[in-house]
């Protein structure tokens, strides 16, 4: 069977972003483990519009070019993980509107979080899960949630992700339920792939 691809989704763009030091550190993490083939993804690279097609894409092919380019990049992908960003208890307007432009791409495929900001990223990483289970997808119980007392001295130069043991711990285990997961429902989506070819 084949290495389920995991997308490790950069999920803001602001200027000045913190989100490049978390992306990259889980990046290399999975990267190293040899079970999965690992991609870093800057929602930078799709400068999507505030969604504005006549319907979901869950109904109507969209427009917009960018919006067709992102739903083929999602749909190469087994699983993600999302960098999250909290702001005013929520995720960033930009990752929302990520999701928003996709719908079947999502489909049956595992997802997990990386959250940062006040309590972790906590509450902008529970918006997601109610975002992921709507668009089909699998999200797992486990996260990292990076709290400001590990962000700051980031930020200052004064540490490395890559020092703080317990979010390494946090990292393996979501790891591993997005890898099982993903595995799962990649096995599932081939065989229902089969049976439809069967039945046609």
């Amino acid at each position: 069977m084949s290495k389920p691809k995991i997308g490790i989704v950069i999920g803001s763009t602001r200027e000045g972003r913190f989100a490049d030091k978390p992306a990259q550190w889980i990046y290399e993490i999975a990267k190293a483990r040899g079970d999965i083939e690992v991609e870093l993804i800057d929602l930078r690279d799709f400068p999507l519009p505030f969604f504005d097609e006549p319907a979901s894409p869950a109904w109507a092919p969209s427009k917009s070019e960018v919006a067709q380019k992102w739903q083929k990049k999602v749909a190469s992908l087994d699983g993600f993980v999302f960098t999250a960003a909290e702001y005013n208890r929520a995720p960033t307007a930009v990752l929302k509107n990520a999701f928003d432009y996709a719908y079947t791409e999502w489909n049956k495929k595992a997802v997990g979080f990386v959250g940062y900001g006040g309590v972790g990223g906590a509450r902008a990483v529970e918006h997601l899960r109610l975002i992921a289970i709507e668009t089909q997808m699998a999200p797992v119980r486990a996260g990292v949630h990076i709290v400001w007392a590990d962000m700051l001295p980031v930020m200052q130069g004064q540490k490395k992700l890559e020092e703080l043991e317990h979010l390494k711990q946090s990292a393996d285990d979501m790891l591993n339920q997005v890898v099982w997961w993903s595995k799962a429902l990649l096995a599932a989506r081939k065989a229902e792939a089969e049976e439809a070819s069967i039945a046609a």
